[in-house]
């Protein structure tokens, strides 16, 4: 292999797949996780008009999983540029 193609196939690469910025991700993501599965009671919560009555985990994993996906979706769009 030439020096040439052996640069070319490393410039890809930042560091593998435990980076400062992905640890922190995933250490923030299993606190929420904490946070979210320590509320166990009731709540009300109402959503426009109609008024639910759930765990507040449940409420806290839904917000969750939207932010995940919002995030996932902005991600992917400014990476595709």
């Amino acid at each position: 292999m030439s020096p040439r193609d052996e640069s070319s196939s490393t410039r890809g690469r930042t560091g593998g797949p435990f980076t400062p910025a992905r640890i922190a991700i995933l250490a923030l993501a299993v606190l929420a996780l904490v946070f979210i599965f320590e509320n166990t009671r009731q709540v009300t919560i109402r959503l426009l008009i109609p008024e639910v009555s759930m765990p507040l985990y449940l409420a806290l994993l839904a917000v969750f999983v939207v932010g995940l996906c919002c995030g996932g979706y902005f991600m992917r769009r400014r990476g595709g540029r």
